[in-house]
Parts: C-alpha cells; sequence; structure tokens
C-alpha cells in the first residue's frame, strides 16, 4: 500500500498532464487560476497515468467529484469509454449530473426517478455520446442491467468509480448489501483499468477493508486530514423533547442562513417540520416516505434559500450538496461518529463558519437499537427463503405467501441471499442456484459488536471535554487531529441556551396533541387463499367490499412519535404489567374521541378480546362507555385459541393468523341485533398490521353493525 499524507500543491504553471488537468478545474469550479487541494492531482494522476486502483480518503467539500469528472475527460481524450461511476442516492446523483456538465463532462443517470429516459440512455451510449454513466449498486443485480447492458459495458469503460466507498465494507456504518456486488465487480476488470473508490467517512478498519476489495497492496491511498475547519461544534444536553422543540422554536432564527434539521425517525421529522411551520418559519420534511419529485422541490428551494430548513431523516444523508449551507442541528443522535462526521459534513463546504448542534434525546438508545437488529439478517428467516425458493422463479409477492417476512426486510435479506451466491434475481423474480450456503454468524456478531463500540463512542463524544472535532477525527482514525479552537469544549459554549416560554408553551402544546388516523385495510393481500383465507369457500381477493371494510378511525399516537409516542411506548414495553389504564392516557381517549370529526356519532362500544393486556382493553372500553354514555356491548370471542402468532410480520400471514380467530357470540350479535343503526366503536389496544381490526370490524358488520370505527391506544407506524 502506498499512502500519501501530505502532498505538496501544484501551481498553476504545470505543463503536460497536469496543466490539462487545471485547465478541466477552472471549467469545473468557474474559478481563474484554480489550484488544486493536497492530493487532488496524485489521484488523478495515479488514475491516468499509473492507470492504478485509487483510494481517496478526504473530508467532505475537498473535491473527490473533481477527480474522477476530471480523470474522466483526460481518460476519455486519451481513447479510453465511459467511466462508470456507481452511487448511492438519487439525490447524489442529480447533484453529480450538474456538477459534471459544468466541467463539459456529459453525465447520465440510469435510476427508479427516470425509468422514461432509459432508452435515450443506451442510445447514447451506443453512440460513444456519454462520459459518465451513474447508476446505483442495486442497479447492478437488475435482470435485464446485468445481463444485457452490463457485459457490454464493462468491456468498454475505461474507469470504474466507487462513491461512498464505505458501504463496501462490512464495517462501514451504511449496511448496504448491494455495495459487496462491487467487489465481484472489481474481480472481474482487467488490472490495468483504472478503479477509483472516495468516501469521507473510512477509519483505518474501513480502509483496510475497501483497500483489500479493491486489490491490496497495489492500492494507492491518498488519506489526508479530516478536520472541517469552518465547522464549530457543540452539543446542548436537555431533559426532554419539549425542550429541545423548545429551543428550536427560541433559536432557529438566529442560525445563520439555511441548514438541516435532522431526526432520527420519520414521524419525529414530520412532527418537527409542523410545528417549526406553525410558527411561522419556512420548513419541509424530508425522509423515506416523501415521494421523489417532492424530494426533488425541497432540494431545490433550500440550495435557492427558500427554506430556513429540512427537517430530515437520513433519507438526506449522503446526498445533497449546498456549499454554503449554515447550520446542521440533530434532534438525537446519531449511532456512530462515523455517521454523525458524514451528516454534519453537509454544511460549511463553501463558506468561513458553519454551525454544528447535537441535542440528544433520552430515546436515542432505543432507536439505535432498533435500526441495528433491524437490518441483520436472521438465520431461521434465510433458511425459510432459501426452502421457499426452487429454479422457477418466484415473486416477491408470491414469496411473501411463504415465508412471514414483511417486504421490506425480505428484500434485504433477498439482497443479502444473492451476495452471498445463494439466490438470483432473474426475470419474473427470484431463484435459488443451489449453492451450499451458511449463516456467518461470526461475521455478523463482529457488525453488532461494532455498531456497539460506535454507540458508545457516540456518548463519549457527548460527554468529552476534550475538543469536539478532534475526538471526531481520533474516532476516524485521523492521526492529524488536534484542537480546533472554535467548539464548544474549546472556545465556551456559543450557542444560547434559554428556552423562550412562549416557544416552551408551543413545544408542549405540540407534544400534547393527539390523534393519528387509523386508514382502513382496502384490498387483500395477495395470494391470502393460499393460507387458508377464504371466505363461504371462495378465496378472498381483490378490494375489499364497502360491505366488509372499516371507516377511518383513531389511535392516540404512533409508538414513534416524539410526544405521547415516549408514554405509549413505556405502556407496551415487556416489563410493563397488564393494568387497568391510566388517567393520564385515559384522558387522552377522550380527547381522541372529542376531537374525532366523525360523520355519525357511534351508538355502542364493542372490544377485541386481548390474552396480554385484557385489564387494560377492558378498562379504556369501558370507560370510554361510560364517559360517552354510550352502551358497552362486551368483547368479540376467541374462536379455539384464537389469532395465532405475533404481531408483525407480512399483510398474508398476519391475515390467515386472526382470520379464524375471531367470531361475535350469540350475547354480542343479539345486543347487535337490538340497536337502531349507527356506527360501533371497535376497541384495541394497538394496531399494528391492522387486519386484526379488519377481520374483527367484518365480523361485527355481518353480525348486523351498519359501520365500524376503529379505536386503538397506539399505532406501531
Amino acid at each position: 500500500m502506498q499512502t500519501t499524507h501530505t502532498p505538496e500543491t501544484h501551481p498553476l504553471s504545470a505543463s503536460g498532464l497536469q496543466h490539462e488537468a487545471i485547465e478541466i478545474l477552472a471549467k469545473l469550479t468557474g474559478v481563474s487560476g484554480p489550484r488544486f487541494h493536497d492530493g487532488q492531482f496524485e489521484a488523478i494522476q495515479t488514475l491516468v497515468q499509473g492507470r492504478r486502483r485509487a483510494l481517496v480518503v478526504q473530508r467532505t467539500g475537498w473535491g473527490k467529484s473533481a477527480v474522477y469528472f476530471i480523470a474522466t475527460l483526460l481518460l476519455r481524450r486519451r481513447g479510453a469509454g465511459p467511466t462508470l461511476l456507481v452511487s448511492p442516492l438519487i439525490a447524489l446523483m442529480r447533484d453529480q449530473v450538474a456538477a459534471a456538465a459544468r466541467a463539459g463532462v456529459r453525465a447520465v443517470a440510469i435510476n427508479s426517478a427516470n425509468a422514461h429516459e432509459w432508452d435515450s440512455v443506451r442510445d447514447a451510449l451506443a453512440r460513444d455520446e456519454v462520459d459518465v454513466l451513474l447508476v446505483s449498486p442495486e442497479r447492478l443485480n437488475n435482470p435485464r442491467f446485468r445481463d444485457e447492458q452490463l457485459p457490454s459495458l464493462l468491456e468498454r469503460i475505461g474507469l470504474l468509480v466507487v462513491d461512498e466507498a464505505h458501504c463496501i465494507s462490512d464495517w462501514g456504518h451504511d449496511f448496504r448489501p448491494d455495495y459487496r456486488r462491487i467487489a465481484e465487480l472489481i474481480a472481474q476488470l482487467p488490472p490495468d483499468l483504472p478503479v477509483l473508490a472516495t468516501t469521507a467517512t473510512a477509519n483505518a478498519r474501513v480502509v483496510t477493508d475497501v483497500e483489500e476489495q479493491l486489490g491490496g497492496a497495489s492500492v494507492v491511498t491518498i488519506r489526508g486530514s479530516l478536520a472541517r475547519a469552518s465547522l464549530r461544534l457543540g452539543v446542548l444536553e436537555l431533559p426532554h423533547s419539549r425542550d429541545r422543540l423548545g429551543w428550536l422554536l427560541s433559536h432557529l432564527g438566529e442560525l445563520s442562513g439555511s441548514g438541516i434539521i435532522y431526526t432520527l425517525t420519520v414521524a419525529a421529522a414530520e412532527d418537527t417540520a409542523r410545528l417549526l411551520r406553525e410558527a411561522g418559519h419556512t420548513v419541509r420534511a424530508y425522509t423515506g416516505r416523501t415521494d421523489n419529485d417532492e424530494r426533488e422541490e425541497s432540494e431545490r428551494l433550500l440550495k435557492d434559500n427558500q427554506l430556513k430548513a429540512l427537517v430530515a431523516t437520513s433519507a438526506l444523508g449522503m446526498g445533497f450538496d449546498k456549499p454554503d449551507l449554515g447550520f446542521v442541528v440533530h434532534l438525537g443522535a446519531p449511532s456512530s461518529p462515523v455517521a454523525y462526521y458524514q451528516q454534519v459534513g453537509r454544511a460549511g463546504r463553501g463558506t468561513d463558519r458553519a454551525d454544528v448542534l447535537l441535542l440528544p434525546g433520552n430515546e436515542d438508545r432505543e432507536i439505535w437499537h432498533y435500526f441495528a437488529t433491524a437490518s441483520m439478517p436472521d438465520e431461521a428467516r434465510a433458511q425459510a427463503v432459501l426452502a421457499a425458493l426452487s429454479d422457477m422463479p418466484l415473486s416477491t409477492p408470491a414469496l411473501e405467501t411463504r415465508v412471514n417476512l414483511r417486504r421490506s426486510p425480505l428484500e434485504l435479506l433477498l439482497k443479502v441471499l444473492d451476495v452471498d451466491g445463494a439466490v438470483r434475481r432473474v426475470e419474473g423474480g427470484w431463484i435459488a442456484t443451489g449453492s451450499p450456503w451458511h449463516y456467518d454468524a461470526e461475521r455478523y456478531d463482529r457488525i453488532r459488536q461494532a455498531r456497539i463500540a460506535e454507540q458508545s463512542s457516540m456518548i463519549e463524544y457527548q460527554r468529552t471535554g476534550e475538543c469536539r472535532m478532534a475526538t471526531l477525527q481520533r474516532d476516524l482514525d485521523d492521526d492529524t487531529a488536534a484542537a480546533c479552537g472554535r467548539c464548544d469544549r474549546c472556545a465556551g459554549p456559543w450557542y444560547a441556551v434559554g428556552i423562550a416560554d412562549e416557544a416552551a408553551h408551543a413545544a408542549a402544546s405540540s407534544l400534547d396533541r393527539v390523534s393519528v388516523e387509523i386508514e382502513p385495510r382496502k384490498q387483500w393481500p395477495t395470494g391470502a387463499a393460499q393460507l387458508g383465507v377464504l371466505l363461504n369457500g371462495a378465496p378472498v381477493r381483490g378490494k375489499i367490499t364497502p360491505e366488509q371494510q372499516l371507516e377511518p378511525g383513531r389511535a392516540i399516537a404512533r409508538l414513534t412519535d416524539l410526544g405521547w409516542g415516549n408514554t405509549l411506548r413505556d405502556l407496551f414495553a415487556p416489563h410493563t404489567l397488564d393494568a387497568s389504564v391510566s388517567e393520564s392516557i385515559f384522558g387522552a381517549c377522550v380527547r381522541v374521541l372529542a376531537e374525532w370529526n366523525w360523520q355519525e356519532r357511534p351508538v355502542a362500544i364493542v372490544s377485541v378480546p386481548s390474552r396480554t393486556r385484557p385489564q387494560l382493553v377492558e378498562s379504556v372500553a369501558s370507560g370510554l362507555a361510560r364517559v360517552g354514555r354510550l352502551p358497552y356491548l362486551g368483547q368479540l370471542s376467541l374462536v379455539g385459541d384464537g389469532p395465532s402468532g405475533d404481531s408483525g410480520g407480512n399483510s398474508p400471514y398476519r391475515l390467515a393468523a386472526v382470520w379464524g380467530g375471531l367470531a361475535v357470540g350469540e350475547e354480542l350479535a343479539s345486543a347487535i341485533t337490538r340497536l337502531s343503526g349507527g356506527p360501533i366503536l371497535l376497541v384495541d389496544d394497538r394496531v399494528d398490521s391492522r387486519w386484526t381490526m379488519t377481520v374483527a370490524g367484518m365480523r361485527l358488520r355481518e353480525a348486523g353493525a351498519t359501520a365500524v370505527l376503529p379505536f386503538a391506544l397506539a399505532a406501531t407506524a
């Protein structure tokens, strides 16, 4: 391995390759007489003259994209084919295409957001009118692209670039199975075809791992200092969500320019954005639920300084470039210093100063644990998937009827098995390859332990009495770490700590809001009949008829909400014993019903039988009946052992588990018959898949109820 730590700066008067490169740099930056940053020309020279493989680990804003765009044009002038750039996010692709155009680089992307352009992109490639083709790592395994286009493309490319290359490594902070496939791609390339991997977030362990996957000892690694001179870091610990939101309401307007407010969950992003908008701030939420058109519009508005901030989840992580971004605030800490460094690196790329403030939350560790375990494959489920597949293609929806996994974790598991060679994605679905496969428990345990260590480091970052920037650098194994002189540890707190009374009240009121909608199921899941879901001997399929369907319902809050979510998470925690509903939670129930804008008031109340919290559910149902002066007709009956299986799982399995488990007993049926019409309020403790409510409501409709209004204490999503 050859490592360049402090390469010399190359002057404007350089000749030959360097002179060509500087001319392109001037076009790219729009600056007269530009100079390369330390290490940039070395990387370009390694690729163009040396035709070697290089790993560039440099801070955000250093100019990694300039290296591959300039190298591309230089290689193209020397007769090379187009560059294949593997880029992780659509938003990042948009920025890269725009930056390439400024340098005269003809860059195009193939991704899920521009399917209408694919034919024209293929035609342009055939005419050799494309300099850079950007694809996602997932695209590399699209059957049509992988089998029909990638082989010929690999024969022609002049450079392979892997952006955000930490994702190649098991130790990278993003678990992206498709990135692991890139190592196989690199192994297919001729040894003299240049390869560039770039990242700003790699510690020594990640660097070593990526070097090995790029080719080992022959890789040239160019690593510079990760210190960010423009960033002014700080940590402000506030005890409650209302205090953190109150601080934002009090001081967001004082932060310079426009920026990003990161949250750990979608619900937190949406709730925070709503609160800030109500206070007059121009903000938008940006999450994995935001559709592509709205994401693109929000990015443009922030870049044009028409928004004060985007309130975002990690969906805005690697995929956004605004050089004059003035601040980054975190409501809740990411699970590792590596991820934190990557997110705060969005700020201050083209300015002398940007403010970065972390407001950690008490709930952070619980959220970290959830995401850390959700991404890891489970051996039993992996074996179930392999047992369900054969050499005949099976679509993902069809596979859901054979394996009790929800769509997202199922797709993630299939990607892991695909990378491991056990399954293969083909036209029409997935097949088993027949190759031996074993669960690499040791590998996943190493990753799990690494995640725990990262979480501990993040706690240490919050508590350290030393320089914040130096602490981050050391966590990334940067041996140039030194006190920055700007952070709250070096120079004292630079941020206000007070919270205005009005802001505190507004935050408390926002967090105390209740009522989220329970949207009724409108479609039976595909393949449910294969699991025994029959109605009058016929399979259920297609739309749920109006006569079977629930009305829109309500819950107090989602378990992920900032406000009541905390209280409800405690209520449903494994250690919490079943008991009658507390006064505060029951008060929230009454408020939900008081604010419910239903078309017709319920005339009676029925509850769903609960085996885990019978006291809780009965106390809520009977209490609401008493307050609302409505008859409580009792609960539905369990058939046999009642609904089977745990909560969660995919729709076909959850529907099958509850389908034959609930019934309307004779006494309840008689009580419904005596009603003079009107909706029944159906009470349960929480809703997850909504199939229990759907089946219970259908049974009530069959017994004569004219409408059913579902109500639950909590919704899981």
